[in-house]
């Protein structure tokens, strides 16, 4: 079957929805090929055991853009986000744990050091300052290096001169801080502030989420402030689960292309992507049915794009070098479990708000990095960092009554294994390590577990398109940030084959459900094709 449309874009997850939906509004018409036979792409919920659902890979909200939001009228279509009523947990093993969230923190830092606890205010103040300018980039297209004279080039120095008074209107104070966040490591900048191992823990899970690498890895802090960058119904800082699991998110997105004309195909893998005189002009799929298009627009890893869909013979040699060695692997060992009861932890074992924080498994700093280098060195950490939700202590529609869903997202483990080992072969042992773990600080958990679904970084390659188990589409390191992202000269998402367009988290600002990379696509794209 052959099929003419203006836009076809690979890949039916929450970046693609939103692109697809800024297209069709625009006026053109958007056909969206989806290779699993679910919508969502790695913001999708399932059912892993009998009566309980979960978010299967992604898990938690915050980085969903307000605009996003209020553009493709989410709510109307369904999307209900609610508050954690306590924003994290940290359990110590000297049996206290630290508490953070609204009116909390400082008491419970003040138990550890009242220094700590007088300086909460000027980190929060500061750190603040610096997401909120990068806040507003997150929604523009980086200034890009082109290929070219004077007339391509003047666009990208104006907007460099944008950035420039963004940046300016920080404080000298400010803008050193910009520098200390995107040069040095997490624990390097956390250690300038506090004195006491729990706050700098719990700040610091923050910057080797979906990272593989220790807090004190050089360009660590900027992971961390990436993930500061969002908020929740409209509370900056916030973190919050949508009802229904992270599939609310994208089959609200589904539902309001489809009231804007998008055309979404399920069961419809892109095998190829077909050029004619050096430009892309369409898709085959698996079945061999060829969608003809005015443009292609990837929402899929930039490797998977350039090694498996593409003729290498089209792509200029030099970028074809750089996307083979773009880095990308995070460590990530994902698991959801069912069940029959709540967890009771050692230092707080009655139900409380504190169960429907992120309960974060890793005391210090010290911790974390022991876990990275063990990881490298064994391909798994026997003490991983852990951090537990329980989303059914929010929502009831996940478990049957009386029972509960909890999402592990567990670190650190190698994306590849050494030695010519197999994820397959070990999957289960580690999952078992990850069970024992959680219930040494919660005594009964793996008794009270009924069912588990684990993920290895292979499996959430296979499974989703995450190459090496990366969650953000490639790694946040500067040389793969802003204006570099996925390589320099392409950071406007027009890829080096022309017709050719990059929606994904492998595009600026990179990864978490943002929705960011599909809305900045879809204004590059609408420049260059019209409706009509």
């Amino acid at each position: 079957m052959a099929t003419e449309t203006d836009i076809v874009i690979i890949g039916g997850g929450h970046n693609g929805l939103v692109c697809a939906f800024y297209l069709a509004r625009a006026g053109l018409k958007v056909v969206v090929l989806e290779r699993r036979s679910v919508i969502g792409g790695a913001a999708v919920t399932e059912q892993f055991h009998p009566g309980f659902r979960n978010s299967t890979a992604s898990y938690t909200v915050s980085l969903l853009n307000p605009k996003v939001i209020a553009d493709m009228e989410l709510a109307r279509h369904g999307l209900r986000i609610v508050e954690r009523r306590m924003s994290n947990f940290l359990p110590l093993p000297d049996g206290r744990f630290l508490e953070a969230g609204e009116g909390v923190t400082a008491a419970s830092v003040a138990q550890f050091s009242h220094r700590d606890a007088e300086r909460l205010p000027e980190y929060e103040r500061r750190l603040e300052a610096v997401a909120d300018v990068l806040r507003a980039l997150v929604m523009e297209i980086p200034p890009n290096l082109p290929d070219g004279g004077w007339l391509d080039a003047l666009p990208e120095m104006l907007k460099s001169a944008s950035l420039a008074r963004r940046l300016g209107g920080l404080d000298l104070t400010g803008r050193r801080d910009v520098l200390d966040l995107f040069a040095k490591s997490a624990g390097d900048w956390l250690d300038g502030w506090f004195e006491s191992d729990p706050i700098k823990a719990l700040f610091g899970f923050d910057s080797v989420v979906g990272n593989y690498a220790s807090p004190y890895t050089p360009g660590s802090a900027y992971v961390l402030l990436h993930h500061v960058f969002g908020e929740v119904n409209g509370k900056r800082g916030v973190w919050g689960h949508a009802i229904g699991g992270m599939g609310a998110i994208t089959q609200a997105m589904a539902a309001a292309c489809r009231d804007a004309g998008v055309e979404i195909r399920i069961d419809a893998e892109a095998t190829e992507v077909v050029t004619e005189r050096g430009r892309a002009v369409g898709v085959v799929t698996a079945t061999g049915d060829v969608v003809r298009a005015r443009a292609v627009v990837a929402n899929i890893h930039p490797r998977l794009l350039f090694d498996r869909l593409i003729d290498p013979a089209e792509v200029p040699a030099d970028f074809l070098e750089r996307i083979g060695r773009y880095a990308s692997g995070s460590a990530t060992f994902r698991m959801n479990v069912a069940l029959s009861q709540l967890p009771r932890f050692t230092v707080k074992p009655e139900p409380g708000n504190h169960l429907t924080a992120g309960i974060i498994l890793a005391p210090s700093l010290a911790y974390m990095d022991r876990a990275h280098a063990e990881a490298r060195l064994n391909g798994w950490s026997s003490q991983p960092i852990i951090e537990m939700l329980i989303p059914s202590t929010l929502d009831d529609s996940l478990a049957p009554s009386g029972a509960h869903v909890a999402s592990l997202f567990c670190q650190h483990v190698a994306p590849q294994l050494s030695d010519g080992r197999s994820w397959d072969d070990h999957r289960e042992a580690v999952a078992d390590l990850m069970m024992e773990t959680v219930d040494r600080w919660a005594p009964g958990f793996k008794a009270s577990v009924v069912g588990r679904l684990a993920l290895s970084p292979v499996d959430l390659e296979r499974r989703f398109g995450l190459v090496g188990g990366d969650i953000f589409h490639g790694r946040l390191t500067l040389d793969q940030l802003f204006s570099a992202r996925p390589v320099l000269g392409h950071a406007n998402h027009r890829m080096p084959v022309p017709g050719l367009y990059l929606c994904g988290s492998g595009a600026h600002p990179g990864g978490g459900v943002t929705g960011a990379p599909g809305h900045n696509a879809a204004r590059t794209i609408i420049k260059h094709v019209k409706p009509g």
